[in-house]
């Protein structure tokens, strides 16, 4: 049986804004992990390593080329894409498309910028992380799986200052994480 995918309208994604401010400010949940082991193929793990070098072992971060460096190299401060929960529930509308966003974590958490701003730390696991103030933006592949009304929710002025896209981090201790995993602030 094949399920039709239908993008949400913009009037349907600020329906779920409520519902997304009511995720946890200071204590969330690891939904998913996701690595990315080759362009294009996505893996949902139970568990990964973060390490402070190669940030999700195993995933392709090492390799992925940046425009927001001078020589092309990837962007230490982009190590992670961190993405809520809520947000991605809403713009996919099914658990099984929520590695199609392209993030390596799926947190249940208030990440906007009030609440996470750069420099914030999150013990997750035995890992800790740090918001960067690198922005997370959606880009064509994101509107050809969610839609055009689900990117331009997102950098909407509300989707940056909530951070619906999600936001970039990097591993400051490495460690194993697990779905199912506090995500704290410290």
């Amino acid at each position: 049986m094949t399920t039709t995918v239908r993008h949400l309208t913009m009037e349907e994604l600020h329906a779920g804004l409520d519902e997304i401010r009511r995720a946890p400010a200071d204590l969330g949940e690891l939904k998913m992990i996701v690595r990315r082991p080759e362009i294009g193929v996505r893996e949902e793990l139970a568990e990964g390593e973060l390490d402070v070098v190669a940030g999700l072992v195993g995933d392709t971060w090492q390799k992925r080329s940046s425009r927001r460096t001078a020589d092309g190299s990837p962007h230490p401060d982009m190590q992670l894409n961190i993405m809520s929960a809520r947000v991605v529930a809403l713009v996919s509308q099914d658990p099984s498309r929520w590695a199609l966003a392209g993030d390596q974590l799926f947190i249940d958490m208030d990440l906007s910028k009030a609440n996470l701003p750069p420099g914030t730390r999150l013990a997750l696991g035995e890992a800790i992380v740090e918001v960067t103030a690198e922005p997370h933006t959606g880009c064509g592949k994101f509107v050809s799986r969610f839609g055009v009304d689900a990117m331009q929710f997102v950098n909407s002025t509300i989707g940056q200052e909530l951070h619906l896209r999600g936001i970039n981090a990097k591993v400051v201790t490495g460690g194993r994480i697990r779905v199912g995993d506090v995500a704290r602030k410290i």
